[in-house]
């Protein structure tokens, strides 16, 4: 039980801190509601899982085997979040015109965490602090998995709605704008220490 306990506890600090994940769906009940935004919610909620499962199977062993897939994905991951930064910023101001942008869907939700550097951490710590070698394994792979699919929906879920809220608050186009803007800026430096690893790398 107090592994359960403790396992649950850390689900739920990881889940509900600031990162790329609640950034992406604040916005979007910003500026789509709850009902819109909840395909978002559920691709990084299932995403997720499916993630600690895979790594939990020996995925990040790959890194250690072939280095430099490590790399592509950092490559990857960081122009993958700029474009959603950019998507962030691109809707700024139209949210109440009839070229409304779409919300982003339940698949860049659920793929955007193989290029999260936020999920890495957490999926990879998580595993290896709550995981013992041995014929458990499996059994505490899969219990760390369902724990974070079933604390992750309230946890990310608050931002949503808190989003919502904002939502009734930025009534004015312009001050849609504004929000927009910096929840782009706060994705655009989110990704500056990982440009600043490779930057290092290629030195």
């Amino acid at each position: 039980m107090e592994y359960l306990f403790a396992v649950a506890l850390f689900a739920v600090s990881s889940s509900v801190t600031p990162g790329p994940n609640n950034i992406m769906v604040m916005t979007s009940g910003v500026n789509f509601g709850v009902k819109k935004s909840l395909p978002l919610l559920t691709g990084i909620c299932v995403g997720f899982t499916i993630m600690l499962l895979l790594v939990g199977m020996g995925f990040a062993q790959l890194f250690e085997l072939f280095p430099s897939l490590h790399f592509v994905i950092k490559c990857v991951g960081v122009l993958y979040l700029l474009y959603l930064a950019w998507l962030i910023a691109r809707s700024a101001g139209e949210v109440e015109s009839s070229q409304q942008q779409k919300p982003l869907t339940f698949m860049k939700g659920a793929l955007f965490q193989w290029v999260n550097g936020k999920a890495w951490v957490v999926a990879t710590g998580a595993i290896a602090a709550f995981t013992t070698v041995g014929d458990s394994f499996l059994s505490q792979n899969m219990m760390i998995a369902t724990t974070f699919f079933i604390v992750s929906f309230p946890c990310v879920g608050v931002w949503l709605m808190f989003g919502s809220v904002l939502k009734n608050i930025l009534k004015s186009s312009k001050s849609r704008m504004v929000f927009n803007y910096i929840m782009s800026g706060l994705l655009v430096l989110s990704v500056v220490p990982v440009v600043n690893e490779i930057v290092v790398q290629l030195a």
